[in-house]
């Protein structure tokens, strides 16, 4: 049975910023779910009620558009060493892209990545902390360097053009508001 908590506590805290791979999920109101992971540098606890994660330029975009739609969104975190737990961030999220006005200000928390696409910010509802003891052991060997190069391949204005041509709808048909139309 897990426990719930109004808000993170510093355990948690410290727990997130030990993490190297966390999983999004959303959903639109129809249409298909999103789990996805992340990893690198990409999220920060904003406050005690607060977390944003940076987005890098991937192969789709659906986090943007279920946001648009329906603004939940749940982040987890697993512990993948002695100490089993799994931590569940709920609430309601919002979305910052590079036209925005808080663009500059919510990117300046994270490394410079040449394929940044958004910043999400989180902010939470309720936590959740469950027992884990089913989650495998896994050993961190390091980060892929793949997505890294590929963006700094592309250029920035690549990148640019990669997100307007493949990141402006979701699976679903969804716009993802990559494309500032005014």
């Amino acid at each position: 049975m897990g426990t719930l908590f109004e808000k993170l506590n510093d355990e948690h805290v410290s727990f997130i910023e030990k993490q190297h791979l966390y999983f999004v999920g959303t959903a639109a109101p129809e249409g298909l779910v999103n789990i996805s992971p992340k990893g690198m540098d990409s999220l920060r606890v904003q406050n005690h009620s607060s977390v944003c994660w940076l987005n890098l330029t991937g192969s789709g975009n659906e986090s943007a558009a279920h946001i648009k739609l329906l603004p939940r969104m749940t982040v987890m975190f697993c512990s993948f060493d002695a100490q089993p737990l799994i931590l569940r961030l709920y609430g309601k999220a919002s979305v910052t892209h590079a036209y925005d006005e808080r663009w500059e200000q919510l990117t300046a928390l994270f490394p410079s990545y040449t394929g940044a696409r958004q910043v999400f910010e989180l902010s939470i509802e309720s936590v959740q902390t469950s027992c884990g003891f089913a989650v495998p052991f896994y050993e961190l060997k390091g980060e892929r360097p793949v997505l890294r190069q590929w963006a700094e391949k592309k250029g920035r204005d690549g990148v640019e053009q990669y997100q307007k041509d493949r990141n402006a709808v979701s699976l679903d048909g969804f716009d993802t508001g990559i494309v500032n139309n005014g």
